[in-house]
């Protein structure tokens, strides 16, 4: 074997350091790969104290290690949040670190594929329009206090829509409510809800647009991220609530609109908000106006009974009255009674002395009174007043006599 061509040629240069075939190494390789593309997996991730990141980067049958240096980390978004099983597209050069004899990538750029992609993508365009002005606060139109009418753009079979109605229903049944049906998911979804929200102004459905869908993925919400719906929405000139997912997700929707509601239920409620105040406000006159009545009546029966106490049952003062003039009448029978039987004596009493004066009696003892028979009420008292042959009227005390007198 030391006469093959290899052995002789090592011996011929003595042999290299391990240190100079790894310089060798290094510079045929950083000048050949200095800026390459290389799509992977991130597993083995690192983060150091020092603010670099170690990680390596794996496919199905490969791997290399990968270095991201705290100074080049500027093109990395503050919300991409390095992990393993994150998938990621890689821009650097190949570098052999000579302490390890290995060779690594040193990245400059980073940008995750997949969610990931979708994530930066969305703060990118979260920021141009921040820039732009599309989130101020002043921009925001102000929705009116007492809504009559509600455009609601939405999918019309999802269980978002029934949850609204049912809502409002409750809370404001007057409120009339006009479903503008879109899709809210896919490819093409973003420019039905701009047709529907345009279509929604055109024919002035409502005093406010209710921008509505359920929870999901991010690829599930992502037509909600759209620039132009975002300019759309900033330009409508009815009111725009975007009740987009649930509380925890957030779209480019939700930053441009003129309010955010949590959940589309949440989005019924507001809507709603000033309907509900005010029957609960007439809610508690009308319990506060009824107890009032309840205790105004009891008060009043309470006098009334207190009233009544004092107040005799008028049959009680008309037996009283019968009773009195029973008594009255028992003592008046008895007083005429009494009157009666004096006034008998009294009248006895005078009757006897009448009968005691009475001519008749005088007549019982032998008297007689002598009348001109022509005038029966001429009694003749002396013997002149007569003349012969005249007719007197003797009155004996059983009768009288007619005679004529004599010479």
């Amino acid at each position: 074997m030391n006469d093959l061509p290899l052995f002789a040629e090592a011996k011929a240069q003595s042999g290299v350091t391990v240190s100079e075939l790894t310089t060798k190494i290094k510079s045929t390789l950083e000048p050949e790969f200095n800026n390459v593309w290389v799509r992977g997996e991130i597993s083995n991730f690192k983060p150091a104290p020092s603010g670099h990141l170690y990680f390596s980067l794996k496919d199905d049958s490969s791997m290399i290690s990968a270095a991201f240096f705290g100074w080049g980390k500027r093109s990395l978004s503050s919300q991409v949040k390095l992990k393993d099983g994150l998938e990621v597209l890689c821009r650097g050069k190949i570098s052999v670190y000579p302490p390890r004899g290995s060779y690594q990538i040193v990245v400059d750029h980073l940008e995750p594929l997949g969610a990931g992609a979708l994530q930066m993508a969305f703060e990118q365009l979260k920021e141009k329009l921040k820039r732009e002005g599309l989130f101020d606060i002043e921009k925001k139109r102000q929705l009116p206090s007492y809504v009559s009418r509600v455009a609601v753009v939405t999918s019309p079979t999802g269980a978002v829509v029934r949850d609204i109605i049912n809502v409002m229903s409750r809370r404001a049944p007057h409120v009339r409510i006009t479903v503008v049906p879109t899709v809210v998911q896919g490819a093409d979804a973003h420019f039905k809800i701009i047709q529907a929200i345009k279509t929604a102004n055109e024919q002035n459905f409502g005093d406010v647009i209710i921008l509505a869908r359920g929870g999901g993925s991010i690829e599930d919400l992502w037509c909600f991220n759209n620039e132009e719906l975002a300019r759309t929405i900033r330009n409508s000139k009815l009111p725009v609530i975007s009740a987009v997912g649930h509380e925890t997700d957030f779209t480019i929707a939700d930053f441009v609109a003129d309010l955010r509601a949590p959940t589309p239920s949440a989005a019924a409620e507001i809507v709603t908000a000033k309907w509900a105040d005010m029957a609960n406000i007439v809610m508690e006159l009308k319990t506060r106006l009824w107890n009032g009545f309840k205790r105004g009546l009891a008060q009043k029966l309470q006098n009334f009974q207190s009233i009544a106490r004092q107040l005799r049952d008028p049959r009680d003062r008309l037996r009283d009255q019968a009773q009195k003039c029973d008594d009255w009448s028992s003592r008046l029978n008895q007083a005429m009674k009494v009157s009666i039987e004096r006034k008998k004596m009294i009248m006895a009493q005078i009757f006897g002395k009448l009968d005691a004066l009475s001519p008749l009696k005088v007549l019982e003892r032998g008297y007689t009174i002598i009348k001109d028979d022509k005038d029966s009420t001429r009694v003749i008292k002396r013997a002149v007043e007569i003349s012969a042959g005249q007719k007197l009227k003797v009155v004996f005390h059983d009768g009288s006599k007619t005679l004529v007198a004599a010479e």
